[in-house]
């Protein structure tokens, strides 16, 4: 038995080779990230007498590369969760923090654990690509609401109240009538100063040109609120610069959001499960790639409670003597991401109230009992992914054979 346990960096990994009753394979040393580094850990491994697996932390996406090449290698390789590490043999008083000793520490947690550990299987190319799709659309999503903030913000004080008068969606290019707006007319004064008529004839060749539509009723809202509006600041070019760059950096950002969001759609449209994700309800061309992109593969998952734990969302038993509390908090030691996902999914069952559904009728039962809001919220996010599950486990049971991927190829192995 040779456990091997790897403490992953960005550039670099420390690696610790240990055997039952403490025994010292080999001593910590360093391995670089490349392939004549990589390729070295793999011979060094290869040549190890008995059984050797490998464990590392599941942590960031360094530990990524490291953990496919050696599993391309055919050695057994297990990325755990850090927090297991963290909490695992804290019988010191002493407080050593260094790549050495936690790779030992790894080692050792291998030993122990020896019998549990689970092989790592690398995403497909299709799953890869579209959970990396999916953090760089939430990093946007983030980046547009704080955008979008801050030109209201801007609009306060130079045309204030008007973003309320359009309630245009954003279109599939990234653009919004009210931002565009904000660019052409981004002073109350752009407005008020010019009789009404001739106002209403530029806003609808405003209209024409950027292809919206015109309402006489909304050129007539939007002079009222020039009108009677009191504005912070005159007009002027600074006013004038901070107003459009606000609005041409949230029309940017705006329009990367609306290109990941088709790009995973896209994506998600080649997997098997997606006919199926795509059919529940509450689950959009937005929501359904966003939970495929984050669950992966189901069937990794050997129960439905595995999966609900994944997502944080299961409760933590709290039971000491005659204490028994029945209604405890989530872990959130989960997904962040999934658990977003999922409040959004379930915030649609509670908006349109689909009095057929199983999961809204779960919901309606713990709201009718006085549960808090976010009682009954997170516990229809468990119901439904546990219909979830079952969906997909039955679908994929039913397949007799799927469309294999091919894996994500990395030059490791053909070096080697």
């Amino acid at each position: 038995m040779n456990a091997v346990g790897i403490d992953v960096s960005s550039r670099k990994s420390t690696v610790a080779v240990l055997r039952p009753l403490g025994e010292v394979v080999c001593l910590p040393f360093d391995v670089t990230h490349d392939i004549a580094g990589l390729a070295s850990l793999v011979e060094k491994l290869k040549a190890l007498d008995g059984e050797t697996r490998v464990v590392m932390e599941h942590t960031g996406r360094y530990y990524e590369a490291v953990a496919k090449a050696l599993h391309e290698a055919g050695l057994f390789v297990c990325a755990v969760n850090p927090l297991l590490i963290k909490e695992y043999g804290a019988n010191s008083l002493r407080r050593v923090k260094t790549d050495k000793a936690d790779a030992v520490k790894i080692a050792r947690y291998a030993l122990d654990n020896w019998a549990d550990l689970r092989d790592f299987t690398p995403m497909d190319a299709i799953r890869y690509d579209l959970k990396t799709l999916n953090r760089q659309f939430q990093l946007a999503s983030k980046q547009r609401t704080a955008s979008a903030n801050n030109l209201i913000a801007l609009l306060e004080q130079s045309f204030p109240g008007i973003r309320k008068c359009f309630d245009s969606p954003v279109r599939s290019d990234g653009t919004q009538k009210w931002v565009d707006f904000a660019h052409s007319f981004w002073h109350v004064d752009c407005v008020r100063k010019q009789p009404f008529p001739a106002f209403c004839e530029r806003y609808r060749k405003w209209c024409k040109r950027h292809a919206y539509l015109f309402k006489q009723s909304n050129a007539e809202e939007v002079y009222a609120l020039a009108k009677r509006a009191v504005v912070l600041t005159p007009k002027s070019k600074v006013v004038k610069v901070l107003v459009q760059e606000a609005a041409n950096q949230l029309s940017s950002i705006s329009r990367s959001v609306e290109v990941y969001r088709a790009e995973m759609d896209r994506l998600a449209a080649m997997l098997p499960e997606y006919p199926v994700v795509m059919a529940m309800y509450g689950v959009g061309k937005s929501y359904g790639p966003q939970l495929m992109a984050e669950i992966g593969d189901v069937r990794r998952f050997e129960r439905k409670q595995a999966l609900v734990a994944f997502a944080g969302i299961d409760p933590m038993p709290n039971q000491s003597g005659d204490k028994n509390v029945r209604s405890n908090k989530s872990s959130k030691r989960g997904s962040p991401y999934l658990r977003k996902t999922l409040f959004n999914v379930i915030r649609t069952y509670l908006q349109c109230a689909p009095q057929d559904e199983p999961v809204f009728q779960f919901l309606n039962r713990k709201r009718a009992e006085g549960k808090p809001f976010y009682v009954y919220m997170l516990a229809a996010a468990n119901k439904f992914l546990r219909r979830y599950y079952a969906k997909l486990r039955d679908y994929f049971a039913s397949l007799d054979t799927l469309q294999s991927v091919d894996p994500i190829p990395t030059t490791l192995k053909a070096s080697l």
